[in-house]
């Protein structure tokens, strides 16, 4: 086991006993994942709900400490990744309404620019390097699927301003408006301007 700077174990370390459950146990730990999420239930009624489960599938019961330091890792993972999807979202909103489109572009270029690092390095095994490879290409699709939604909004935005724009013109028709007046009310809705 590698120590941190701070000198706190760094990896993976042991297996707990959740993590060593067998498969048919995945859909009573996607249920504990829900339940723990939700926090809507103190965890001893949960712990002892998992467990039944468990019985009834012939697996031992998981202890109490054992689900405790289990429960708290997930809790504090999940204020993690909460925080983190707050300041994405925060981050999106300042950039305006391309800011998603933006940020993926910025992720995968950070991404790219991490690769080249490690590759420039050399020390990378067959397997990093292929993982490497398919996070770049993960990364260029990434970046040409927002641009691709980009392209679908912005041509069904175009779209519904050409609808509001011909119900304006036939409103204004009805109501007499010059054709130049029209001209520059569709100007201004259709070109933005």
């Amino acid at each position: 086991m590698v120590a941190d700077d701070d000198g706190r174990r760094q990896g993976r370390g042991r297996l707990s006993s959740l993590e060593m459950l067998p498969e048919e146990a995945d859909s009573d730990l996607l249920w504990l994942h829900d339940e723990l999420r939700n926090g809507n239930r103190p965890q001893t009624a949960i712990r002892d709900e998992f467990n039944a489960r468990l019985a009834d599938r012939g697996i031992a019961s998981i202890s109490k400490g054992a689900f405790s330091r289990y429960s708290v890792r997930k809790a504090r993972e999940w204020r993690e990744y909460d925080e983190r999807l707050r300041l994405s979202r925060a981050l999106v909103e300042t950039m305006g309404p391309d800011g998603a489109d933006k940020m993926s572009v910025a992720v995968a270029e950070r991404l790219k620019m991490a690769v080249d690092g490690l590759l420039s390095e050399g020390n990378l095994g067959p397997k990093e390097i292929a993982a490497l490879a398919r996070a770049n290409r993960a990364a260029v699709a990434a970046q040409r699927d927002a641009m691709d939604l980009r392209r679908s909004l912005e041509e069904e935005q175009r779209k519904k301003l050409e609808e509001v724009a011909a119900s304006v013109a036939e409103v204004a028709t009805k109501a007499g408006i010059s054709e130049d007046t029209m001209a520059e009310i569709n100007r201004r809705i259709v070109g933005g301007a």
